[in-house]
């Protein structure tokens, strides 16, 4: 058998990193000014965000079953792979140079005296130098500083993993391996840096509020869905009935008990917060999953498990950027709105049009823009908000989105053009007609 050229360089990079983990020895002069003494360290706050480490980790083999189980038959191994395959190929980019480029020291300009990031220096933490057992004092002063990266990686493990929803039954999954390393790299990691670090542009010049990724990490896949969706094509065949929907449920509950750290753990520490976060994530899911369900009928559709499923999962995306800064009361309203808006979203007629797989953008995209508009009008605090008097705040946040729905879109539509130019994007109509399980990994569901 013939091997292929790029598949033998795949070979060579991870060699490559593999070989220079051998003899690499990580630094460990860190600046005193930047870190604290392990003394400061509060075992509660470690044991939590191990917790919430594992449970964000957790949802992206949720997000697998979610998937999995909507498309067809033919393409659920290829589909549920393409996500789970981001716990591999992200953690080791994050490793590398990711959690650098995102957290590393802010490379941008000086605004009125103060410097704003945007994005890391990538030799600040490469191979995680300096990232051990000592807490930052600017980013996570009670826990050890690896525990933070660790953390901050299954954020950008899933982000890519999202986008698969739109790509699926079509992608070539090398194409699709080089399109997530990029993305990482040149969409996520300064977005990330923007709105997380402490000097990142859109979070400390603008202001925006994004507790847990609801900018950083479902605006950005949704865009990027849209673009990726546009240089793909239809489907030859978008009609299909979905493979498990039992595959879906099972993926909901991954996904909602593991959106518990996901949110819940962006407070970074086993507090008040964290725990605010934590009911108001789940409430406006519940929230979201009924408002979905009861529009559906009064739209003269069945109640569906599918639309449940869908329902819940808009309601955790719309809470995420304002769960540690509102009230249990207002996302009840953010589950109602998001799910409605996000309904007619998925059922509008041109968006259907260029055949987004399983909805991403109607869905994450969507969501996304939603909860970081109401974050804007609800958040909690002096001048936090629109409803708090912040108008500033509010403006800025209107112009982020705008910065951000175009910075995501058309630089994620560039290298989806340039992974092409490489890597043809598409599998071969035969492929497609096949199947991807057996046309790119030469496996197939089980017969009954």
């Amino acid at each position: 058998m013939k091997i292929e050229k790029r598949w033998i360089a795949s070979f060579i990079i991870i060699t490559v990193v593999a070989l220079i983990g051998l003899v690499y020895e990580p630094k460990t002069d860190f600046p005193a000014s930047d870190f604290g003494s392990t003394n400061a360290i509060i075992p509660a706050d470690v044991a939590w965000l191990l917790t919430a480490s594992c449970l964000v980790l957790l949802m992206t083999p949720g997000l697998s079953f979610f998937y999995g189980g909507m498309v067809g038959k033919k393409n659920v191994i290829s589909t549920m792979l393409k996500s789970f395959i981001c716990l591999g190929v992200i953690s080791l980019l994050w490793v590398v140079v990711g959690f650098s480029l995102s957290f590393g020291d802010s490379l941008g300009f000086v605004i009125d005296g103060k410097h704003y990031g945007i994005i890391g220096n990538p030799a600040t933490f490469s191979f995680f130098d300096n990232v051990g057992e000592h807490p930052h004092l600017k980013m996570a002063s009670t826990i050890p500083f690896i525990l933070f990266a660790l953390f901050q990686m299954k954020f950008a493990v899933i982000t890519p993993a999202i986008i698969t929803g739109s790509l699926a039954e079509r992608i070539r999954f090398i194409s699709f391996l080089m399109f997530i390393c990029l993305f990482t790299l040149f969409i996520y990691t300064p977005l990330c840096h923007m709105v997380w670090h402490p000097n990142g542009l859109l979070g400390s010049y603008f202001g925006v509020k994004d507790f847990a990724g609801g900018t950083v990490v479902h605006m950005s896949a949704g865009f990027a869905a849209i673009a990726g969706v546009l240089v793909l094509g239809k489907r030859k065949n978008s009609e299909h009935i979905p493979a498990n929907i039992p595959f879906v449920l099972l993926g909901t509950g991954m996904l909602w008990f593991g959106w518990f750290g996901f949110n819940a753990g962006s407070a970074l520490a086993a507090n008040a917060t964290a725990a605010m976060a934590f009911a108001t994530t789940t409430i406006a899911s519940a929230s979201a999953m009924l408002t979905w369900v009861f529009f559906d009928r009064i739209n003269g559709r069945k109640v569906s498990a599918m639309g449940a499923c869908i329902g819940a999962v808009v309601g955790l995306v719309a809470i995420t950027p304002a769960a540690g800064y509102i009230s249990i009361p207002k996302s009840i309203f953010f589950g109602f709105l998001a799910a409605i808006i996000s309904n007619k979203m998925l059922y509008w007629k041109k968006l259907k049009q260029i055949d987004d797989t399983l909805d991403v953008f109607a869905c994450h995209g969507v969501g996304g823009i939603t909860g970081m508009v109401l974050t804007a009008i609800f958040a909690q605090g002096e001048n936090a908000s629109l409803l708090h008097g912040g108008w500033n705040v509010f403006a800025h946040h209107l112009m982020a989105l705008v910065l951000v729905s175009g910075f995501t879109f058309f630089g994620s539509y560039f290298l989806f053009r340039f992974t092409n130019l490489f890597i043809p994007l598409r599998v071969s109509e035969e492929s497609e007609i096949i199947g991807l399980d057996l046309s790119q990994h030469d496996e197939q569901l089980g017969h009954s």
